[in-house]
């Protein structure tokens, strides 16, 4: 029999069940039920936007329309975000170059280096005709558009689908001056729209004329040019607001392509060209037919370019390299730069001329090509500088570029620490014999030896083995580094070898060496600019000449030293160096195997070293450095103090022959002394061979008693 108990919970159980099923499938039914109804509100809801027919064309076309505009912004902003990051800064593209004017140091030009660029000209003084033809063939509704010309470029897209050769393109003048200032010239989709972007900025930043200046300034105009101010110089010879009206057009036919109507490589074209301006200056209103008239009777003709043979092309070169350093550690936005160097262009062509008629008349017999030369005053100054006897066959400056070894020429910093650190001087005696370091055993070019000497008659003779000595008692690395604190820059091992030249130097550095001697111990680098200013005259860099100078040597070591270096010249190696009534002083160098020879000295004006070799390092045909270099400095400072004041040098006991000078006003006087000499080296020699001839026609005619003596300034002797 079954329990009542059991069965009533039984009942009770299935009864919960039930009642929770019916609860979970009633609630279905109702989700299920509200969602048909809520999908039907939808349906409802959206069938008001329903259209038909011709309307749901249009509907379809603005909704498609709208889709590819949101997808075209998104993709245009991907484009243009390298358009953001050159305007994020606001600096334009910097140029390839610079555009630097050189002046000698009486402030003449000299010569230019890098690009030919100059922003000088404000667009007001620009000739109206020259805005209105770039206008009318570049941009003719550049006052009007935002930036983007868009009838120009459906013109300009609907002409070269028809095939016709026009001479407007689709980019306005903004967009061309955008990709000047920041883009490159590739031509591609995504350049173009960069393009679009940054012409937009450019119309937000700047107005319609500052831009228009821009464009003036930055263009390209072919034969290394930028700008239409520098392009009117290097075509007519003329400042842009003297260019006539046939000038101006060609100078605007230059904008689309340069390099194919630049009328030093196609006049005829070039001309075409203009033909073609002066018929868009007609065609948009700003001039009439007969006003063009006459231009296109007259075309513009270019002068004739030729390269300036007479510059200092080497130091030109080396100004330049040294301008742009000194430009890029200034803030200025220009490109275009003037530079004011010590250059004398009348002491440039006497080096020139010594050093390359040495080699022209004994070059053959030493088998010897090449020579360098750096001329300096005694403050550092660089007043000539020959980097090689041909700068049109070859542009490698031998004087700066090259480093050579100076042989015997070192020996300047042997003495000078021996005479700082020993205390010893030139009466000092010391034994000329065999040393060795090692395994090295120096000798001395005779292969003898001249037993107790003084340390001037050893450096009179240029002894090898005493250098040596002194060199083991002061130690080689106080040499060293005296050497490149006087001026050697080029790093060296130092080697047993040291004492005797075997280093690498260049020309200018060992010209700076020798000119501490000159300044009393001061040192004394060589330099070439004194002033920089941008085209406008914005001061960029002015040369402080009372900065102080740091001693390197005593005054009691710069007396011993010159004292010395006067006795190479009057009864040593450097005797064929002598110039007669100018206190000459310096040392000669010749290093192993004739490989190089040098002379290296100063006057009391003037401080000079001379290189002779082979770029090839072929050993020359037993040159050494008291023949050709020596020959060769005392051409050039014979030429270099004609007619001047023979200045003395420290330490050496010299009174120069004085000439006799007629009186003369001193205002006068004065404008003399500030006269650059201006006599060539031809000119020099011949007025010294009437001297001559006019000495000897006296003597056999007879002098009157009476007579003043006039003396031919005993300077010029020796030409």
């Amino acid at each position: 029999m079954q329990d009542p108990f059991y069965t009533k919970e039984k009942r009770k159980k299935s009864g919960g069940m039930l009642a929770a099923d019916a609860w979970l499938d009633s609630s279905l039914y109702e989700f299920w039920q509200s969602l048909g109804r809520g999908y039907t509100r939808f349906q409802d809801f959206m069938s008001l936007f329903h259209v038909a027919g011709w309307k749901r064309l249009f509907v379809e076309l603005v909704s498609d329309g709208f889709s590819f505009f949101a997808i075209g912004c998104v993709l245009m902003t991907a484009l243009a975000l390298p358009a953001f990051d050159a305007t994020a800064s606001g600096e334009f593209n910097k140029a390839e170059d610079y555009s630097v004017v050189f002046l000698d140091r009486f402030g003449t030009e000299i010569g230019r280096r890098g690009i030919r660029s100059d922003d000088s000209v404000a667009l007001a003084d620009m000739p109206d005709y020259l805005l209105k033809a770039t206008l009318a063939t570049e941009d003719r509704r550049f006052y009007e558009h935002f930036g983007i010309d868009v009838v120009g470029t459906l013109r300009a897209i609907a002409s070269n689908a028809g095939g016709d050769n026009s001479t407007q393109g689709g980019s306005s003048i903004t967009q061309q001056l955008a990709k000047n200032l920041f883009l490159s010239s590739e031509r591609t989709l995504e350049r173009k729209i960069i393009e679009a972007f940054l012409a937009v900025w450019l119309e937000w930043h700047y107005s319609k004329d500052e831009i228009l200046k821009l464009y003036f300034d930055k263009a390209y105009m072919g034969g290394g040019n930028f700008g239409v101010v520098a392009a009117s110089d290097y075509y007519f010879g003329k400042k842009v607001q003297d260019i006539s009206l046939a000038e101006a057009a060609m100078l605007s036919g230059l904008f689309k392509a340069p390099t194919r109507y630049a009328p030093h490589v196609d006049l005829a074209a070039a001309r075409g060209r203009a033909n073609l301006v002066l018929s868009n200056m007609v065609a948009s209103g700003f001039l009439t037919e007969g006003q063009v008239t006459a231009a296109r009777r007259h075309p513009a003709t270019p002068i004739a370019r030729t390269a300036d043979a007479n510059s200092p092309n080497y130091f030109l070169d080396w100004a330049f390299e040294q301008s742009k350093k000194q430009i890029e550690t200034s803030q200025h936005a220009t490109n275009n730069f003037v530079v004011r160097t010590t250059i004398d262009t009348t002491l440039q062509k006497y080096a020139e001329e010594a050093v390359v008629s040495t080699v022209r008349e004994q070059g053959e017999q030493y088998d010897v090509t090449q020579a360098a030369m750096v001329v300096t005053d005694t403050q550092g100054a660089i007043r000539a500088m020959v980097g090689g006897t041909d700068y049109g066959k070859s542009q490698f400056n031998r004087a700066i570029v090259s480093t050579r070894q100076p042989g015997s020429a070192y020996k300047i910093f042997v003495y000078s620490e021996a005479f700082e650190q020993l205390g010893l001087t030139p009466a000092d005696v010391i034994t000329d014999r065999p040393v060795c370091i090692g395994d090295w055993c120096p000798q001395n070019y005779g292969r003898s030896y001249k037993g107790s000497v003084t340390l001037a008659s050893a450096f009179a003779q240029s002894l090898n083995t005493v250098p040596v000595t002194l060199s083991i008692k002061t130690g080689r690395d106080t040499i060293a580094a005296l050497s490149h604190r006087m001026g050697l820059q080029a790093d060296y091992p130092v080697t047993r070898s040291l004492a005797l030249g075997v280093a690498s130097v260049s020309v200018m550095d060992m010209t700076s060496s020798y000119a501490v001697l000159a300044n009393h111990g001061l040192k004394t680098p060589a330099y070439g600019i004194t002033r920089m200013t941008t085209l406008s005259g914005e001061n960029v860099f002015d040369l402080d000449p009372d900065a102080p100078r740091e001693r390197i040597l005593s005054e009691t070591t710069v007396a011993n030293m010159n004292s010395m270096l006067r006795g190479v010249v009057t009864g040593g190696t450097g005797r064929r160096a002598d110039v007669v009534g100018v206190p000459v002083v310096g040392k000669s160098g010749t290093t192993s195997s004739y490989r190089d020879a040098w002379f290296c000295g100063f006057t009391g004006n003037y401080v000079a070293a001379v290189w002779f070799g082979n770029d090839d390092y072929h050993p020359t045909n037993n040159l050494t450095g008291g023949t050709l270099p020596a020959i060769a400095w005392q051409k050039f400072m014979a030429y270099a103090h004609t007619n001047i004041d023979i200045q003395p040098v420290f330490g050496v006991d010299f009174v120069p022959e004085q000439t006799v000078v007629a009186e003369t006003d001193p205002a006068l006087e004065e404008e003399i002394v500030q006269r650059p000499p201006s006599l060539t080296p031809g000119a020099a020699r011949k007025l010294v061979d009437l001297a001559d001839l006019l000495a000897v026609t006296i003597g056999a005619v007879g002098a009157p008693a009476n007579q003043a003596s006039v003396e031919v300034p005993v300077s010029t002797q020796g030409l």
